[in-house]
């Protein structure tokens, strides 16, 4: 286990952690254009935003990278693992976090969108100074706890061949004949990241609470 752990720990350092943090950022931004889509865009786009929602949730994760990765091929498009990685994760993240940032959008009251408007805003800056701070409050959550699913979902992109933490366990298993050792310490690592992830989440959650708390008094 000592001669495999850093191997394992680099594989999650180097693969891992920057498919997750990218696609993270990625998905959190076309999940808040597909939110805004639903909410706001007329019905012709609201369909497609809804149709883009219905498609992924609707489908395996796994069966997505392969259609992505071994699939596309087929149709004249080939895609390095990394990429067809990123490009799966990302449309998945996007599409169940646009029903996160919708909801939250939804829950501010629209009280507030009417003072807005009263002391002269727009509806951009509404959305910026108003609507956006409080609907993010209560987004951390949910949204947290997608990014640490999200942490142990990348260990699917083995399967596309990405040398993730996951793959690399997979590697030296079939080299070392050990694979319940090694499987084992893989777990225990994606759970040291998760530890840590929800570690400051609930800092973050704190800090935002003591916040919120601070501005009603105030």
């Amino acid at each position: 286990m000592l001669d495999s752990f850093w191997p394992l720990l680099k594989a999650g350092l180097v693969f891992t952690v920057p498919l997750t943090l990218i696609t993270f950022v990625l998905g959190i931004a076309l999940g808040f254009i597909t939110a805004l889509t639903r909410l706001y865009a007329p019905w012709p786009l609201v369909l497609i935003a809804r149709f883009y929602v219905w498609l992924i949730r609707g489908t395996p994760l796994l069966v997505q990278l392969f259609l992505i990765f071994y699939g596309l091929p087929s149709a004249g498009i080939t895609l390095d693992a990394f990429t067809a990685a990123v490009i799966g994760f990302t449309l998945n993240v996007g599409a169940y976090s646009s029903e996160i940032i919708r909801a939250t959008l939804a829950a501010v009251p629209r009280g507030q969108w009417e003072a807005a408007y009263s002391i002269g805003m727009g509806w951009t800056q509404a959305m910026r100074r108003v609507v956006l701070p409080q609907a993010g409050r209560i987004a951390v959550p949910p949204l947290s706890n997608t990014f640490i699913s999200l942490v142990k979902d990348t260990s699917l992109a083995a399967a596309v061949t990405v040398p993730e933490l996951f793959q690399s366990a997979q590697r030296i298993a079939a080299a070392t004949y050990e694979p319940l050792i090694l499987y084992v310490e893989a777990a225990l690592i994606y759970l040291l990241f998760s530890s840590v992830l929800s570690a400051l989440q609930t800092r973050l959650e704190a800090r935002l609470g003591s916040s919120s708390s601070t501005g009603e008094r105030a």
